[in-house]
C-alpha cells in the first residue's frame, strides 16, 4: 500500500499577528512576572469588549485559512482593518503594532524561524501519524494543513478541525504524544 498522506505546514500570518495582538493585551491587562512576547511599556487603547471580538476574528480568520490558505497573507495585508476595527480604538497605535510584527514576522527570527523550529519534530510527528493511521487501515483523503504559531493562544480553545490544526512550535517540544493523537482527530 502506498503512503499518500501529506502534511503541509506554515506560520500564519494573520493567525499569529492576532496572537502578537493577544500577547500585548494580556501584558498590559493581566500583569504578572511572565510578561508574552511582545513585551511594550507602550499603552494602547483596547476596545472594551476585546476579548469577545478576538474570539469571532479568530474563528473567522482560521475558517477562512482553512478552507483556502492563501487567504491567510490575502487577510494579512488587504483586510488589516479587520484587526483594527474591532480591537484597537487607536488607529495610529495599531498601525504602530502592525508596522512592529511584519518588521518581526519578516526578519530572520520571525516567520522562517518559527517554521525551521519545528522540522526534525514535524518528521517525528508525519512518522508518527502515518504510522497510526496505517496500523489503522485510514488513507486520508486529502493533505493535513498545519499552522504553527509562535506561542500558545491563551484565548482559543479548539484550534483543530478536519485535516486542518493550529499549532504553537511548543507543543512539538513539549506534547508531541499528545499532538499527534490530537491532530489525528482531525482526519478520522
Amino acid at each position: 500500500m502506498n503512503n499518500t498522506f501529506v502534511i503541509e505546514s506554515d506560520a500564519s500570518y494573520s493567525l499569529n499577528f492576532l496572537l502578537y495582538i493577544q500577547n500585548m493585551y494580556l501584558n498590559h491587562h493581566f500583569p504578572r512576572e511572565d510578561q508574552k512576547f511582545p513585551y511594550t511599556t507602550c499603552e494602547v487603547a483596547f476596545e472594551t469588549d476585546f476579548e469577545e471580538q478576538f474570539q469571532k476574528i479568530w474563528d473567522k480568520v482560521q475558517q477562512r485559512i482553512t478552507e483556502d490558505h492563501v487567504m491567510d497573507t490575502r487577510i494579512f495585508w488587504e483586510e488589516k482593518d479587520l484587526f483594527r476595527q474591532h480591537l484597537i480604538k487607536d488607529y495610529a497605535a495599531f498601525f504602530h503594532i502592525y508596522d512592529s510584527f511584519k518588521v518581526w514576522w519578516n526578519s530572520f527570527a520571525g516567520r522562517f524561524t518559527i517554521e525551521r523550529a519545528v522540522d526534525e519534530f514535524g518528521q517525528s510527528l508525519y512518522t508518527d501519524l502515518a504510522n497510526s493511521l496505517a496500523d489503522k487501515g485510514i488513507i486520508p483523503q486529502k493533505r493535513l494543513r498545519i499552522s504553527l504559531l509562535y506561542d500558545e493562544c491563551m484565548s482559543i480553545k479548539n484550534q483543530y478541525s478536519p485535516y486542518f490544526a493550529v499549532i504553537p512550535i511548543e507543543h512539538f517540544y513539549t506534547k508531541l504524544d499528545e499532538l499527534v493523537h490530537q491532530v489525528e482527530k482531525t482526519i478520522i
